[in-house]
Protein backbone atom coordinates (compact mmCIF):
# COMPACT_ATOMS: atom_id res chain seq x y z
CA UNK A 1 0.00 0.00 0.00
CA UNK A 2 1.27 3.48 -0.73
CA UNK A 3 1.18 4.77 2.84
CA UNK A 4 4.32 6.55 3.98
CA UNK A 5 3.41 7.14 7.64
CA UNK A 6 4.70 4.66 10.23
CA UNK A 7 1.73 4.19 12.61
CA UNK A 8 -1.65 3.61 10.98
CA UNK A 9 -5.03 3.46 12.71
CA UNK A 10 -7.60 1.50 10.73
CA UNK A 11 -11.17 2.83 10.71
CA UNK A 12 -14.43 1.56 9.25
CA UNK A 13 -17.60 -0.32 9.99
CA UNK A 14 -17.24 -3.10 12.56
CA UNK A 15 -18.82 -5.35 9.94
CA UNK A 16 -15.41 -5.15 8.26
CA UNK A 17 -13.59 -6.61 11.30
CA UNK A 18 -12.19 -9.50 9.24
CA UNK A 19 -10.99 -7.11 6.55
CA UNK A 20 -9.42 -4.87 9.21
CA UNK A 21 -7.39 -7.81 10.50
CA UNK A 22 -6.32 -8.72 6.96
CA UNK A 23 -5.20 -5.18 6.08
CA UNK A 24 -3.39 -4.92 9.42
CA UNK A 25 -1.34 -8.02 8.55
CA UNK A 26 -0.50 -6.58 5.13
CA UNK A 27 0.58 -3.22 6.58
CA UNK A 28 2.57 -4.91 9.34
CA UNK A 29 4.40 -6.95 6.69
CA UNK A 30 5.39 -3.59 5.19
CA UNK A 31 6.89 -2.50 8.53
CA UNK A 32 3.98 -0.38 9.75
CA UNK A 33 2.62 -0.29 13.28
CA UNK A 34 -1.13 -0.86 12.97
CA UNK A 35 -3.97 -0.15 15.36
CA UNK A 36 -7.41 -1.62 14.71
CA UNK A 37 -10.49 -0.73 16.76
CA UNK A 38 -10.97 -2.52 20.08
CA UNK A 39 -14.29 -3.91 18.84
CA UNK A 40 -12.61 -5.43 15.80
CA UNK A 41 -9.85 -6.93 17.94
CA UNK A 42 -12.31 -8.51 20.37
CA UNK A 43 -15.30 -9.51 18.27
CA UNK A 44 -15.49 -12.64 16.27
CA UNK A 45 -16.42 -11.86 12.68
CA UNK A 46 -19.71 -13.79 12.81
CA UNK A 47 -20.89 -11.57 15.67
CA UNK A 48 -19.66 -8.43 13.90
CA UNK A 49 -21.80 -9.26 10.86
CA UNK A 50 -24.89 -10.23 12.89
CA UNK A 51 -27.67 -7.66 12.37
CA UNK A 52 -29.28 -8.40 15.76
CA UNK A 53 -26.07 -7.72 17.71
CA UNK A 54 -26.50 -4.62 19.93
CA UNK A 55 -23.56 -2.55 18.67
CA UNK A 56 -24.55 0.61 20.54
CA UNK A 57 -24.64 -1.20 23.88
CA UNK A 58 -21.27 -2.79 23.20
CA UNK A 59 -19.77 0.60 22.23
CA UNK A 60 -21.02 2.11 25.49
CA UNK A 61 -19.85 -0.84 27.59
CA UNK A 62 -16.26 -0.61 26.36
CA UNK A 63 -16.23 3.18 25.74
CA UNK A 64 -15.32 2.30 22.15
CA UNK A 65 -15.57 5.77 20.62
CA UNK A 66 -13.27 7.43 23.17
CA UNK A 67 -10.84 4.51 23.09
CA UNK A 68 -10.66 4.66 19.30
CA UNK A 69 -10.21 8.43 19.33
CA UNK A 70 -7.21 7.91 21.62
CA UNK A 71 -5.88 5.35 19.12
CA UNK A 72 -6.29 7.85 16.28
CA UNK A 73 -4.45 10.43 18.37
CA UNK A 74 -1.49 8.02 18.79
CA UNK A 75 -1.32 7.29 15.06
CA UNK A 76 0.37 9.15 12.22
CA UNK A 77 -2.52 8.54 9.80
CA UNK A 78 -5.80 6.68 9.46
CA UNK A 79 -6.84 4.19 6.82
CA UNK A 80 -10.59 4.04 6.19
CA UNK A 81 -11.89 0.70 4.95
CA UNK A 82 -14.82 1.97 2.93
CA UNK A 83 -16.17 -1.21 1.34
CA UNK A 84 -19.66 -1.48 -0.12
CA UNK A 85 -22.34 -1.81 2.57
CA UNK A 86 -26.12 -1.46 2.76
CA UNK A 87 -26.29 -1.02 -1.01
CA UNK A 88 -23.91 1.99 -0.89
CA UNK A 89 -20.68 1.80 -2.86
CA UNK A 90 -17.61 2.75 -0.76
CA UNK A 91 -19.77 3.25 2.35
CA UNK A 92 -18.69 5.60 5.14
CA UNK A 93 -20.96 5.36 8.19
CA UNK A 94 -21.61 7.77 11.02
CA UNK A 95 -18.85 6.49 13.30
CA UNK A 96 -16.28 6.44 10.53
CA UNK A 97 -17.29 9.96 9.55
CA UNK A 98 -16.70 11.02 13.18
CA UNK A 99 -13.30 9.34 13.13
CA UNK A 100 -12.37 11.07 9.88
CA UNK A 101 -13.44 14.43 11.31
CA UNK A 102 -11.36 13.83 14.43
CA UNK A 103 -8.33 12.81 12.35
CA UNK A 104 -8.82 15.92 10.21
CA UNK A 105 -8.95 18.07 13.35
CA UNK A 106 -5.70 16.48 14.55
CA UNK A 107 -4.14 17.10 11.12
CA UNK A 108 -3.62 13.37 10.50
CA UNK A 109 -3.39 12.08 6.94
CA UNK A 110 -6.60 10.29 5.92
CA UNK A 111 -6.25 7.37 3.51
CA UNK A 112 -9.21 5.60 1.92
CA UNK A 113 -9.25 2.07 0.59
CA UNK A 114 -11.70 3.16 -2.14
CA UNK A 115 -12.79 6.53 -3.55
CA UNK A 116 -15.23 8.67 -1.59
CA UNK A 117 -18.82 7.43 -1.70
CA UNK A 118 -21.66 9.36 -3.27
CA UNK A 119 -23.59 10.12 -0.10
CA UNK A 120 -25.33 13.46 -0.76
CA UNK A 121 -25.73 14.35 2.91
CA UNK A 122 -21.95 13.97 3.46
CA UNK A 123 -20.42 14.87 0.09
CA UNK A 124 -19.32 18.43 0.95
CA UNK A 125 -17.87 17.45 4.31
CA UNK A 126 -16.05 14.40 2.94
CA UNK A 127 -14.64 16.42 0.06
CA UNK A 128 -13.30 18.99 2.53
CA UNK A 129 -11.07 16.38 4.23
CA UNK A 130 -7.62 15.91 2.72
CA UNK A 131 -7.90 12.28 1.64
CA UNK A 132 -5.92 9.96 -0.60
CA UNK A 133 -6.93 6.57 -2.00
CA UNK A 134 -4.33 3.85 -1.36
CA UNK A 135 -3.20 1.53 -4.10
Amino acid sequence: MNIKEKTICVCGSIKFAREMKEVAKKLESEGKAVIIPLSARELDEKVARNESYDRAKRKRDIDAINVHFQEIERSDAILVLNHDKNGIKNYIGANTFLEMGFAHFLKKKIYLLNPLPDMPYLNDELAAFDTAVVK
